[in-house]
């Protein structure tokens, strides 16, 4: 079976579910529909609080590991408690320590995230560590079939543009899900790499974002169009392009056509791993030669199960329970 190597961050997630804030509808502001809001200098009563592995590039990793591909982590964490917290649960959920940098004078990735209860939407409060520039070099990474590119802090531009020229060096396949903040960083660093992989996967946030560099006159409507963001990301060549937007469900282009899907009905608990579960469900059943339609299944299977769960490694589905739940996943065809 292949072996994906998962660039990106690690860190430790806490959760704080609450009722408290109050939702105020933003539709005219494309990239932000949906604002919550708290009364300022107030104390607000918790009930519970969760902690869960994070990070892109760890929930990946594990995601495509419970589905039987092999993954290797390339992550930094810091020298302080938090640090040894993110490398226990690393173990626990069996992520191996070949590519794990330690910075021993700084910290570790940290995210606090607030959660509202009552429709399982995640506001993120995020401290991401510098990543230590991944060793290149390594014999290990050199055995891996795909690269799998995720959120990269720093310098990120060279750290990027390393990866993706040892991916063509070595005839890797690129999985790449850019994060919002890179994109809006530096959105031509983006699209150069993005033309480059097999697979991008984006949230509609962010490919609103890369098509608002691509072209500067566009409307609100078109914008707020996923098939319309579908087929200007696709002009970039990648081979298949994802675009998933929440409870709305995901769109897909590949050389099989146009592709939409549905959510699968379910009460979600906190979103926050949505996105990565997706990701590693989809691109497990891709490596295992699935049909697109059955790997679309898998990567909303597994986002489905996951937002039933705080945290984004919990509900994460092994490959007998992903492929009896991608039977309930009614996938169209609609170019």
């Amino acid at each position: 079976m292949s072996k994906v190597i998962c660039f990106g961050s690690v860190c430790k997630d806490i959760f704080f579910p609450t009722d408290s804030g109050e939702i105020i509808q933003t539709p005219e502001d494309l990239l932000s529909q949906k604002k919550i809001s708290f009364k300022l200098g107030a104390k607000y009563k918790i009930e519970k609080i969760y902690e869960s592995l994070g990070g892109c590039a760890a929930n990946v990793s594990v995601g495509l590991m419970k589905l039987g591909v092999e993954s290797l982590c390339s992550v930094t964490i810091g020298g302080d408690m938090e640090g040894i917290w993110i490398r226990e649960e690393m173990a626990r959920n069996k992520i191996k320590f070949d590519f794990l940098n330690i910075e021993s004078d700084k910290k570790s990735g940290f995210s606090a995230i607030i959660i509202d209860i009552e429709s399982g939407e995640r506001t993120i409060f995020s401290f991401k560590i510098s990543e230590k520039k991944f060793n290149l070099e390594a014999d290990k990474l050199k055995e891996a079939d795909w690269f799998f590119i995720g959120d990269i802090h720093g310098k990120w531009e060279e750290q990027l543009e390393g990866i993706i020229q040892l991916a063509k060096d070595e005839k890797k396949k690129i999985a790449f899900n850019p994060r919002e903040s890179n994109i809006h960083e530096n959105p031509n660093e983006i699209i150069q790499a993005i033309s480059l992989t097999e697979i991008v996967f984006l949230n509609k946030d962010e490919a609103i974002e890369i098509v608002s560099h691509l072209e500067k006159e566009i409307s609100a409507d078109k914008l707020n169009d996923e098939k319309f963001l579908l087929e200007k990301i696709s002009s970039l060549k990648p081979n298949i392009v994802v675009i998933t937007a929440g409870e709305k469900g995901a769109w897909i282009s590949a050389t099989q056509g146009i592709f939409y899907v549905p959510s699968l009905l379910t009460k979600a608990i906190d979103v926050t791993g949505a996105g990565d579960s997706f990701s590693s469900g989809f691109l497990s059943a891709y490596i295992k030669g699935k049909q697109l339609e059955e790997c679309i299944g898998w990567g909303i299977a597994n986002s489905a199960s996951v937002v039933e769960h705080f945290g984004a490694i919990e509900g994460l589905l092994d490959e007998e329970k992903i492929s009896f739940k991608a039977g309930e996943v009614q996938v169209k065809k609609i170019n």
